[in-house]
């Protein structure tokens, strides 16, 4: 019997993968007076299946090893850990000021509010969670 799903797992790397676009997106709030600066981005899509591949590649470690059948690809041969460095993005140049910075304070600001918005659902998906498992653990006494 599993006593925890996947849930938790996916919800604390949701909440990582939020806070470290937090820091990029700050990142470029902070740079929107420097020359030439360009910003960049952290796919939250691509974040999230680098850190499901990173889960499942653990949880595999853990288990016992199948016998190798002759005709199937073994996991390190697909290439599925991807490099933590593909995930942090330029983004493509738009309209630029006049010294060459390519930050855009209102889409910029808009994303700052936008991640943090979806950080407190997770943060309270992850509560609830959580609320559901200390009433099954306390035989259901709230």
């Amino acid at each position: 019997m599993k006593l925890f799903d996947t849930t938790l797992e996916r919800l604390q790397s949701s909440l990582d993968v939020r806070l470290a676009r937090q820091n990029v997106l700050g990142g470029n709030l902070a740079n929107v007076d420097t020359p030439g600066y360009q910003p960049r981005e952290l796919d939250f899509a691509e974040a999230m299946r680098a850190r499901s591949a990173e889960l499942a590649a653990s949880a595999a470690a853990s288990l016992p090893a199948a016998p190798p059948v002759e005709g199937h690809l073994s996991v390190s041969q697909t290439g599925l850990a991807p490099d933590a460095t593909t995930r942090l993005v330029k983004v493509a140049p738009g309209e630029g000021g006049l010294d060459g910075n390519g930050v855009d304070l209102d889409r910029t600001m808009v994303e700052l509010s936008r991640n943090a918005l979806l950080y407190g659902a997770s943060t309270r998906a992850a509560g609830k969670k959580l609320a559901i498992l200390r009433y099954v653990a306390g035989d259901g006494i709230g």
